[in-house]
């Protein structure tokens, strides 16, 4: 028996929010949205999928961010992603050098720890 890859991330959010979901995760961080399957669409939430990148956003009831607990996504021009959520009003923070990337942080819109890697050199 073997593990073979990680299939996606699912992250917690508030009920209603899809639209705010959307505004980050697809049209900041580009990542598209895919149509969840009928029958888990009626729980409310968003899936976002880019070849292995798959991020999906589940309904909480008792909804707390995540803090700690987040996704590591590789890109491939930090500073202008960084760049595009400072001038949509995201807090970008930089945290301790991590050899062989450059690396920030960003909360998500209801406060979910995402970092943002890429590739030194």
């Amino acid at each position: 028996m073997a593990i073979l890859r990680l299939d996606h991330v699912q992250l917690a959010m508030p009920a209603g929010e899809e639209a705010r979901a959307r505004a980050f995760y697809r049209d900041l961080l580009g990542i598209p949205e895919v149509e969840k399957p009928p029958h888990l669409a009626v729980r409310g939430g968003c899936w976002f999928e880019a070849g292995p990148v798959k991020l999906h956003l589940g309904v909480e009831a008792d909804f707390r961010p995540a803090r700690k607990a987040h996704p590591a996504l590789i890109v491939d021009d930090l500073a202008a992603l960084v760049a595009r959520l400072q001038e949509a009003g995201c807090r970008v923070a930089e945290d301790q050098p991590l050899q062989g990337y450059e690396r920030r942080y960003v909360d998500d819109p209801f406060g979910n720890r995402i970092e943002l890697m890429q590739p030194a050199g």
